[in-house]
């Protein structure tokens, strides 16, 4: 994805998309995109909402647009793609949606086989002018498709997975940065956000996971997350490792990748203007707690090792 910022214009009937019932139920929109260049595109396409714990508690869901449509003839190779909005309108609903991109950035520097974000600026318009307009930073998610073709990989349909069908080291990856994240709402063999590529025209290879959603991490620290009780946490911030057993030599090339990446990450991090200083020595504050538990190997094996899930 382009990283320029695109202003985008979306108007349709918002009290529809509100509607808890209405998951999945497209509706008609109209939306005006203006690019860097100034170009601009003006189209009527479709969208819906979607996702389940959020559009309990925002004001408006996470959002799927459908630009496959007869009347987007513009944008209609775009297919459909998730654009990731704020939980409420405020300013602090905003930086909750900024760091919650910057995880995917974080990302990508660790693992080429990662969702691409494009942050976006979206001016939201209601069509039959109940609810009051406003603009808030967003971000559009790449299609899983896109990503697989990308990496010379294929999407599979396959509902849910068990972990050895996955690439080892890949796995260990995504284990180790859900941890420092601080993101214990993820499963692979729940299909739960995660999404699995395979090598396309391999049948035996393992398949590489691809975390994503990340509004429950704890870098991200939202209001309307509660912690999940069953793993024995007061906090949403307090990290809990949820890898199966490896062996030390496995752990420990893992986190040379993050260790690695380290002073880039605080780059990103330190250069993201749209953070208020604040919330970039939140972020962090948390990611050096993470970089001192790697950086001493007892407290990595007591937790990479012997605090290794056994179910």
């Amino acid at each position: 994805m382009d990283e320029g910022l695109v202003d985008i214009t979306l108007t349709t009937d918002i009290k529809k998309l509100q509607i808890k019932g209405n998951i999945d139920a497209y509706q008609d929109a109209d939306i005006s995109c203006r690019f860097p260049d100034s170009t601009t595109i003006n189209e009527k396409i479709r969208m819906c909402a979607r996702g389940k714990s959020r559009r309990e508690a925002c004001y408006i869901p996470p959002i799927m647009l459908d630009f496959h449509t007869p009347t987007s003839p513009k944008l209609y190779s775009l297919s459909k793609l998730k654009l990731v909005i704020g939980c409420g309108t405020s300013s602090m609903d905003e930086q909750l949606l900024l760091k919650e991109f910057l995880i995917y950035k974080i990302y990508n520097l660790l693992e080429e086989k990662s969702f691409r974000a494009r942050l976006v600026r979206v001016n939201y318009r209601d069509s039959r002018n109940k609810m009051k307009p406003y603009s808030q930073y967003a971000y559009l998610l790449e299609d899983i498709d896109d990503l697989a073709q990308r990496n010379g990989c294929i999407a599979s349909k396959k509902i849910s997975y068990q972990i050895d069908e996955m690439d080892r080291a890949k796995m260990n990856l995504v284990d180790i940065f859900e941890y420092m994240i601080g993101n214990t709402d993820w499963s692979v063999s729940a299909n739960h956000n995660i999404k699995p590529i395979f090598p396309r025209n391999d049948n035996m290879a393992k398949g590489f996971p691809i975390p994503y959603d990340f509004d429950n991490a704890g870098l991200v620290n939202a209001y309307y997350v509660a912690p999940n009780e069953i793993l024995g946490i007061e906090n949403v911030t307090q990290r809990v490792y949820r890898g199966f057993p490896r062996k030390m030599d496995e752990i420990e090339r893992t986190l040379d990748i993050f260790k690695a990446q380290k002073e880039k990450i605080t780059a990103l991090i330190k250069g993201f203007e749209l953070l208020k200083a604040s919330t970039k020595t939140e972020i962090l504050d948390y990611l050096e707690g993470f970089y001192k538990i790697i950086d001493d190997k007892t407290q990595a094996q007591n937790i990479f090792i012997k605090g290794a899930r056994v179910n």
